[in-house]
């Protein structure tokens, strides 16, 4: 997102295809996210999780010589692969090997720890390049974290492989032809919308979505009655309250889509901010994160999990509303700093408790859709709440570039207030305490 106004002008980017580098690679680990999920539950979460690093040293590598943005485009879609195959693999194999319980509270504490770090690293080295050393640069540095983090996987992550053919769980082909096809094409619908020619009443657009939506009833048709293994089973949401738990998060994290990219464009276009000076804006996210994810894992198991949600919650209503209230030359310290300590109170805390609770209610072979399951609903929400943003943000252009992109912090707003009401309401999660598992209540006739 920092490197985004430098892409445009170097690889000669249309401004209506400058959110395709980020959409595109969100719509790629959507639609694969699934997939990849059964593929670790049937051959171990090692070799995609190993797999998946390599794929990113490649496709970073093959991006740094990107001839186009077209070429950019294309490949950072690909990309997305190498995410798909390591977000759900990633929680699994933490979600498997650590039981219920203050330990396994602080274990998903330190993952959310450093997924803040790395996110602030990505944002360092994208500033960095961006204003010194060339966008190119960003790609080769990420080759390198890439191959580093291959190595030390390789040599440190147990191989699960024999453990996951036990169970003999088998790939839902139609399913997945149908859940992927259907999701590109309403993604590119929405997200393409505000570009195309006549918007939605342009043909293919329109026929895009009717298509996609065609497609996702045949899907859920096909996981409910007719798949023997399908790739979301119903067990999966039979836990309590993982329905409107799942919603909730979808709309919250399509909020932290906006907010990331809107963000970054309101400082550098509105508020004059360089790329260096934005990764010095934005620090407040990676150590409020950091210490929000430690803090978290100590105190976890001794507060409601409900609570925490709508503190989650509030913190993305205030990320949203400061930016939509900042004045044309407003203050740093009065909107954007006490903005993103907002939007890291609520990523890191709703990512936590989110992986504690679908992991630790999901039996052990379920531990890859388990993963798969939330980082879908991560990637769909950003993918597709951008989209809608794009659409608020074009058909508001008239106002402005600063009122439009203000308008878009309001639907970012009433988005986080949306979740809130769904959390109040309907979801009821407790203390992250310890306890059996769920194949350990299972054996004890205990039930779910």
């Amino acid at each position: 997102n920092v490197l985004l106004p430098t892409l445009v002008v170097e690889l000669r980017m249309p401004e209506a295809s400058s959110i395709w580098p980020s959409t595109a690679f969100s719509l790629a680990v959507t639609s694969t996210l699934l997939i990849f999920g059964r593929l670790a539950d049937m051959f171990g979460a090692c070799i995609l999780y190993v797999a998946g690093i390599a794929w990113v040293a490649v496709s970073s590598i093959v991006l740094s010589f990107s001839k186009s943005w077209l070429m950019l485009v294309i490949f950072r879609a690909l990309q997305g692969l190498a995410l798909g195959a390591l977000l759900p693999s990633g929680v699994m194999l933490l979600g498997s090997i650590y039981r219920p319980g203050p330990r396994k509270n602080i274990v998903f504490s330190i993952y959310g720890a450093c997924a803040a770090l790395g996110f602030y690293i990505g944002i360092f080295f994208s500033g960095l390049c961006g204003q010194l050393l060339g966008w190119r640069w960003y790609f080769y540095i990420g080759t390198i974290l890439a191959g580093i983090t291959l190595v030390s996987s390789y040599f440190s992550i147990p191989n699960d492989y024999a453990e996951k053919r036990k169970f003999g769980p088998q790939m839902d082909w139609l399913g997945a032809a149908c859940l992927v096809s259907g999701l590109v094409l309403i993604s590119f619908a929405i997200v393409d919308s505000s570009q195309a020619p006549h918007q939605w009443r342009t043909p293919y657009i329109s026929v895009c979505f009717v298509l996609g939506v065609v497609i996702l009833g045949v899907a859920v048709y096909v996981e409910g009655w007719v798949a023997e293994a399908p790739l979301l089973p119903p067990s999966l949401f039979a836990v309590p309250y993982m329905k409107p738990l799942i919603l909730s998060m979808f709309f919250l994290y399509g909020c932290l889509g906006i907010f990331l990219l809107y963000g970054a464009l309101y400082m550098e276009n509105i508020m004059g901010a360089d790329p260096l000076q934005v990764v010095a804006w934005t620090s407040p996210m990676a150590a409020g994160g950091i210490i929000i994810s430690v803090v978290g894992g100590l105190v976890l198991h001794m507060v409601s999990g409900t609570l925490l949600m709508i503190t989650s919650c509030l913190g993305f209503m205030g990320s949203g509303i400061l930016f939509a209230l900042i004045p044309i030359g407003g203050n740093y310290w009065t909107f954007v700093f006490p903005a993103m300590i907002c939007a890291t109170i609520g990523i890191d805390i709703s990512f936590n408790i989110t992986n504690i609770f679908i992991t630790t209610n999901v039996s052990t072979k379920q531990q890859g859709v388990a993963g798969a399951l939330i980082n879908c609903t991560l990637h769909l929400g950003i993918t597709l709440m951008l989209g809608f943003a794009d659409i608020i943000q074009t058909n508001t252009s008239n106002r402005g570039l600063s009122s439009s992109y203000k308008v878009v912090f309001w639907f970012q707003f009433g988005l986080s207030t949306f979740a809130l009401m769904i959390i109040i309401i309907f979801v009821k999660i407790h203390r992250a305490k310890s306890d059996l598992t769920v194949d350990e209540r299972r054996q004890q006739g205990l039930g779910e």
